[in-house]
This record gives structure tokens, C-alpha cells and sequence, in this order.
């Protein structure tokens, strides 16, 4: 990620954390010129992150911000790709595997190629570039409505695909784990993922140690409906102990900085 990246996404972070902020306070705190700053939250703007008006920098509405595709794909990057390396043994060649629209299994797409010959299902437009150039890599697009949000196909025609469809093995994420449940905050994108559970065999949950203790508004499933939750490393020992205890086929992926 380059300097200016790096910037812009510790505004969405600072912005994030107080709801809304002035334009001179993040002159103040991050110490550069309000001609920068305007540039930076004028691009975080366009990407639908946040909202400029008046002087003042405010979050946009819960879901839409978590869920920005570009700001998804951009935080947590070695953690995301951590959990993709990790999910690579229980590929195996000759399977259907699904990707549900996250970021997380966006990270896993590209390392698929690894493991051929391979059948992949996605509705998720970046992880299906990524297929789309890859060799021995039977790639399916699963149609719908296009929400650029996610950057993925969803919907009832989306739903309907799934449905007629089997795999081996889904791959997916979710937006919050609360009491051992895992939440998405979209109920569109809920009803996505949980056709995928349905018809998948077996289903492995990627998470990032962050996402527990947060809430979003739906819920997606217990984490004992997996047969697999891989989190990366900085998950609370009381609380891995509490899940597994639980019933939960929890491993954790040791995450090793960029």
C-alpha cells in the first residue's frame, strides 16, 4: 500500500471511531495541510466511505461504510492473507468450491490455482477477475443484480443459482461475531451466503480475530455450523477456550506482519 493509501485509510480508522470530525481536527492530528487532507477525505468521499459537508467529516450510515468493498479490501491485509494460505488444506484438487463476496475469500481466489484441477463458484466480481485468469481453474459466475457496495452479484436471481448448484466447500467470511454467532450487516447479503451454506457440503469461516465482540444487524449463523473457523492469532484465550468448549472447530492462523 503506498504513503497516500495509508493515509486515507487511518482517516476512514479516525473518522470511524468518533462518528464525526471536523476538518481541522484531522489537520491538527495528522499534521499535514488541509489542502491534503481535503484531497484525501474527498477521495474517501467517492468511494462512499464517508461524507464531507460543512467542514465536518461524518461516517456514513452503519453497513454501508463496514461494508465498501475498496475500504474492506483495504484494511487488514496480512491478516487476510494469513487466513487464505490457511484455508488451502482443505482444498482439495477435483472439488467445487464456493467463495461467498467477501474480501477475505477474495484473498483466496488468486492462491486456488495452486491446488487443480478445481471448479470455482463465486459472485463476487473481484474474486472471479482473479479466476478468470487462472489455468485448470473451472470458473462458474454466479449472475444477479451487480451492487458495486460489495462489488459482487446478489439478489433473488443470484439466490435462485445457488440453488440448483452443489459444492464441496464453501469459503466465506462474515461482519461480526457476538455470543458465538457470526452477523453480516446487509440481510440481502445474509440471504447470499446462507443459500451457499446450504448447498455446500462442508463450510469453512474466515475471520479476523478484530471482528469478535462487534455487531452487525443479521444474523448469518452459530460458528458451530461450521465445520471449520480458522481466526487469525490476537483472538482473547478465554474466549478461544469458550468456543471451543462450545462445540466450535476453531484453529488459529498465526499472522505474520507485512
Amino acid at each position: 500500500m503506498s504513503k497516500a493509501e495509508d493515509r486515507r485509510q487511518d482517516i476512514a480508522d479516525y473518522v470511524m471511531r468518533y462518528g464525526q470530525i471536523r476538518i481541522e481536527d484531522l489537520v491538527n492530528h495528522f499534521g499535514v495541510s488541509r489542502m491534503t487532507i481535503h484531497r484525501h477525505v474527498d477521495q474517501l468521499a467517492q468511494q462512499g466511505i464517508v461524507r464531507k459537508l460543512h467542514g465536518m467529516v461524518t461516517v456514513l450510515p452503519s453497513g454501508v461504510y463496514e461494508s465498501t468493498f475498496r475500504y474492506r479490501q483495504s484494511i487488514g491485509r496480512a491478516e487476510k492473507e494469513a487466513l487464505a494460505h490457511a484455508v488451502l488444506p482443505h482444498v482439495e484438487a477435483g472439488q467445487v468450491v464456493m467463495l461467498d463476496d467477501s474480501s477475505t475469500a477474495g484473498a483466496v481466489a488468486p492462491l486456488l490455482a495452486e491446488v487443480k484441477p478445481l471448479t470455482v463458484i463465486t459472485n463476487s466480481l473481484h474474486a472471479g477477475t482473479a479466476l478468470a485468469e487462472a489455468g485448470d481453474v473451472d470458473y462458474i459466475c454466479l449472475g444477479g443484480q451487480y451492487h458495486s457496495t460489495y462489488n459482487a452479484f446478489i439478489g433473488l436471481l443470484c439466490e435462485n443459482a445457488i440453488a440448483r448448484l452443489r459444492a464441496n466447500l464453501l469459503i466465506c467470511s462474515a461482519s461480526a461475531v457476538c455470543d458465538g454467532t457470526a452477523y453480516i450487516q446487509d440481510q440481502h447479503v445474509v440471504r447470499v451466503k446462507q443459500a451457499m451454506m446450504r448447498a455446500c457440503t462442508k463450510r469453512i469461516l474466515l475471520l479476523e480475530h478484530a471482528k469478535f465482540g462487534k455487531i452487525a444487524l443479521h444474523a448469518l449463523d452459530d460458528l458451530t455450523a461450521f465445520d471449520a473457523v480458522l481466526v487469525t492469532d490476537g483472538l482473547d484465550a478465554a474466549v478461544a477456550n469458550q468456543l471451543r468448549e462450545a462445540g466450535v472447530r476453531l484453529q488459529i492462523v498465526k499472522t505474520v506482519a507485512a
